[in-house]
């Protein structure tokens, strides 16, 4: 039987908004029961095998940039490609591109932009077998309907240092739906971030116009990285949901990239969505305190120096870290384990609600992850911590992806 005629036979029951789950899970091992196997071998949890997975970050084309790779190959390295997202039971994700600062200082932000953004549409176009573009939610319906992972274009990084609307425009006509505001950690001529300067007291009037076109475009504004105020102004300004795409809560880790409670909560009352990062930094209070420790170090005598003339040399300074992966040693003692991730998500949940908690893994971003988690494939993990806790099943599948679309149908309109 074709894997077409196959597809088209399955019986598996719609979830709230008639979203199918990929249905290129079928590739995945299964028992003798023909159910599916997490990358562990025990099975895949059912409710996570029907759900609608979608995460909010993860990083994509710095290493195809780079190492002229393929996102469809099996890596034997890194945490996220294609097979592997299959196997984890992605049916969407926020597929985002970065622009981090090594490209600022020769202002060769805008040029990289626009050339991981072309990269991403012909990967996706590369594997279209598996992958499709979505520019909004029904898209993303379609596209699941068919068997296929959905792409959701979002940028990290300065898409312009200067704020240009004209960019942003063309950024928007290539298919990119979703934009964090801060050039990652550097504080840019319109907001400011959460461990940079200060200069607008949050956003300016620059800012103020950013997003106003982002609204009247139907683009996600990702509030990721940037200040307390920045996040608490640009939840007033904007006519539409908010999203902070990726990071852990303030009053569980004192890390200045956590959320607040109070922007927390200016978020949700716009009803947007806040999705919990992997990483232990932003999530384990002990892993936090050792980190964070005195510790000796060894003083410079001379300072190297940062400038680059091109952008190739840039691209190899960047090399040196790809793939962008956590390559630490982490005692027993200050590793984190999922549950204690659930734990986070289950405080933002008392704090703000069921409907405005999502998932944003940042894999492929560094993450320190928690022990049961090595890559993407390893997303069952998530659900099976869920339902630890004593989870229903509808609250769990607003966690793992329908709050994310529900956002995106409201911002796009579709």
């Amino acid at each position: 039987m074709k894997r077409r005629d196959l597809i088209k036979g399955l019986t598996l029951l719609p979830i709230a908004g008639s979203v199918l789950p990929l249905n290129s899970l079928l590739a995945a091992p299964k028992n003798d029961n023909n159910i599916p196997l997490t990358p562990q071998g025990k099975p895949m949890p059912k409710l996570h095998r029907k759900a609608f997975v979608m995460d909010g970050h993860v990083h994509v084309m710095t290493r195809e940039l780079l190492m002229k790779t393929d996102i469809g190959q099996r890596y034997s390295d890194g945490t996220v490609d294609l097979p592997r997202a299959i196997e984890g039971g992605l049916d969407a994700m926020f597929f985002s591109v970065y622009t981090p600062e090594h490209y600022y200082p020769g202002r060769f932000e805008t040029k990289n932009t626009f050339r991981v953004i072309n990269l991403a549409l012909d990967q996706i176009k590369n594997n279209d077998s598996v992958i499709e573009l979505a520019l909004n939610a029904s898209d993303i319906k379609r596209i699941n309907k068919k068997g296929k992972m959905a792409a959701f274009l979002d940028l990290e990084g300065a898409f312009d240092l200067d704020g240009d609307i004209n960019l942003l425009r063309a950024l928007y006509r290539l298919g990119l739906r979703s934009m964090q505001l801060t050039a990652h950690n550097t504080t840019n001529a319109f907001i400011d971030t959460c461990n940079d300067v200060s200069r607008w007291g949050g956003i300016n009037e620059l800012g103020k116009t950013i997003i106003s076109e982002m609204n009247s475009l139907g683009m996600i504004i990702n509030i990721a990285h940037a200040s307390n105020d920045a996040i608490l102004q640009t939840a007033e300004a904007s006519k539409h949901p908010i999203v902070y795409s990726h990071g852990g809560f303030y009053s569980i880790v004192a890390h200045p990239r956590c959320i607040t409670d109070e922007a927390a909560k200016a978020i949700a009352a716009k009803g947007g969505v806040i999705g919990i990062h992997f990483g232990s930094l932003f999530n384990n209070p002990k892993y936090w305190a050792w980190q964070t420790a005195p510790k000796e170090t060894t003083p410079e005598s001379v300072k190297q120096s940062t400038s680059m003339n091109t952008i190739e040399e840039v691209d190899k300074a960047v090399m040196k870290e790809v793939p962008l992966v956590f390559n630490g040693t982490i005692p027993d003692e200050y590793w984190m384990h999922v549950d204690q991730l659930a734990k986070v998500i289950d405080y933002g949940v008392n704090l703000v609600g069921e409907d405005h908690m999502a998932l944003g893994c940042d894999l492929d971003g560094g993450p320190e992850l928690p022990r049961e988690i090595k890559d993407i494939s390893d997303y069952p993990q998530i659900t099976m911590a869920l339902q630890r806790l004593g989870y229903t099943d509808q609250r769990i599948k607003k966690i793992l992806g329908l709050n994310w679309l529900r956002v995106i149908k409201e911002v796009t309109g579709d």
